[in-house]
């Protein structure tokens, strides 16, 4: 298959604009509008639907996620700025599932790992990179005790329940239904419209509660005295905990004897450097790190009490937990970029732009939204850090086919934008850019509030990554 490789893209200028000039080059959103075409990334992707189920390996990701006209591919990225391969370029929104945090091919992390990769990747015992990253994160999290290495946080967060349930004798797991994902594994996707091949018995041994409501919690252990072993959730996603209710969480996991389980896969990095634990004065007995730690190399962590953790050690006289052991959970190169990211979090104030630059942008979002009169219909939610938008039709409800418009017209404008998180890539002029694109699009957007939206959308609505059958419709 001829994929187009980096270099293939004439004419573009990929120095990092945070040090020069924006690569984009057209004076306007409207400019670049004109000028999109998708034809290389058509063909390519029946190629990729012939060879991968789903075309791709993330949902995520997948072309049911995208309006029709949109980029199929990324060929390359530099800063928050990506391109095609038909060599359209987009400031770029979401970064990798929000695992680059720094920006694509940030030099540092970039240069760390190929130092890494020259003295070899794997070995028949541990590197000494491993310990040091250990001791960074250790240092780092309040938590952790003690850590353990894996590629995604799939991986890390099951092994959490794994422990929970030797740790405590118990089998059942209670997750909060109002987050989105946890896991690709039995215990949580058996929960979920997309159950197919879990059998009904692993679906049985898992719970839900719902966030900030600690009486939901509350009913799940009266309705399961003993047997729940670990209650799991993000600190926060689009709204914030209140009435003191991660707090209350943990002390109730306290008094039932179930331990209380951290997925800070995107609050870890983005919300504080120490993690969402430490903003909200929280302290986890297991907690799971992932996508920002690597800048978007594979590497996740699970954190941890020494206690918990040595389960899956040598230096427990219990039964032995079989807890993580990957062959590639240690490489040498996502390691040694992980300590480079951190490092730049350090010197560099990364999650302060992070916030600023999010500010930025939903504030010119929400003067345009408050301008236009479209607040009941569209708008940004979330903390700076990690914004995301919602889309709603005339009756006010939550729309896949107006999200679908929206993405559509921010497309045509050079904006990628399947969420509106940032990195520390996005300047100023990528952010006002960004606004004024929204602007344009928002025309449209109020036009097919007027008139309906099928006039305006070409091809079909977007869906829900996770759902039961691929031919369902919806709004």
């Amino acid at each position: 298959m001829a994929i187009i490789q980096p270099g293939e893209v004439a004419g573009k200028n990929t120095t990092q604009h945070r040090l020069g000039q924006n690569p984009m080059r057209d004076s306007s959103a409207t400019a670049q509008k004109r000028k999109l075409s998708f034809e290389r990334s058509k063909r390519l992707q029946e190629k990729a639907h012939n060879l991968i189920p789903g075309g791709c390996h993330t949902y995520a990701k997948g072309d049911d996620q995208f309006p029709e006209q949109a980029p199929g591919f990324i060929v390359k990225g530099k800063g928050c700025h990506v391109w095609d391969p038909d060599g359209n370029e987009f400031i770029e929104y979401g970064m990798g599932l929000r695992a680059v945090t720094l920006g694509h091919a940030f030099d540092p992390v970039v240069e760390a790992a190929i130092e890494a990769m020259k003295l070899g990747i794997n070995f028949s015992r541990p590197s000494l990179v491993e310990s040091e990253l250990a001791e960074l994160l250790v240092d780092l999290i309040p938590c952790a005790e003690q850590v353990k290495f894996a590629k995604d946080g799939s991986t890390v967060i099951t092994a959490a329940t794994k422990l929970a349930r030797a740790y405590t004798g118990r089998s059942m797991v209670a997750f909060c239904a109002d987050h989105p994902f946890f896991s690709i594994n039995d215990w949580f996707i058996g929960n979920t419209e997309m159950a197919g091949g879990i059998p009904p018995e692993a679906i049985s041994l898992t719970t839900t509660f719902r966030y900030n409501d600690i009486a939901s919690a509350e009913a799940l252990f009266d309705r399961y005295p003993g047997k729940i072993a670990c209650v799991i959730l993000e600190a926060e996603r689009t709204t914030p905990p209140k009435d003191g209710f991660l707090l209350k969480l943990q002390q109730l996991c306290r008094k039932n004897g179930a331990l209380f389980v951290l997925d800070e896969m995107i609050t870890g990095f983005r919300w504080h450097i120490k993690g969402a634990q430490y903003l909200y004065g929280l302290d986890p007995d297991l907690a799971g790190f992932g996508k920002a730690l690597g800048n978007g190399f594979a590497i996740s962590a699970l954190a941890g009490k020494r206690d918990i953790m040595e389960l899956g050690g040598l230096r427990t006289e219990k039964e032995k937990v079989f807890l993580l052991s990957t062959t590639h959970g240690a490489e040498n190169h996502a390691l040694a970029a992980a300590i480079a990211t951190i490092q730049a979090y350090k010197e560099l104030d990364v999650v302060d732009v992070l916030y600023r630059q999010g500010a930025r942008l939903a504030a010119g979002i929400g003067k345009i939204v408050d301008g236009m009169g479209l607040t009941d219909y569209v708008g940004v939610e979330g903390r700076p850090c990690n914004l995301v938008y919602f889309t709603r039709n005339q009756e006010k409800r939550p729309s896949q086919a107006f999200r679908t418009l929206f993405m559509q017209e921010l497309i045509k404008r050079g904006v990628l934008g399947p969420s509106f998180v940032d990195s520390y890539s996005h300047s100023d002029e990528d952010i006002d850019r960004t606004i004024e694109a929204v602007g344009e699009a928002l025309v449209v957007y109020k036009q097919g509030l007027e008139q309906g939206v099928g006039k305006f959308l070409e091809g079909r609505p977007v869906k829900p990554a996770i759902r039961r059958y691929n031919h369902e419709v919806f709004e």
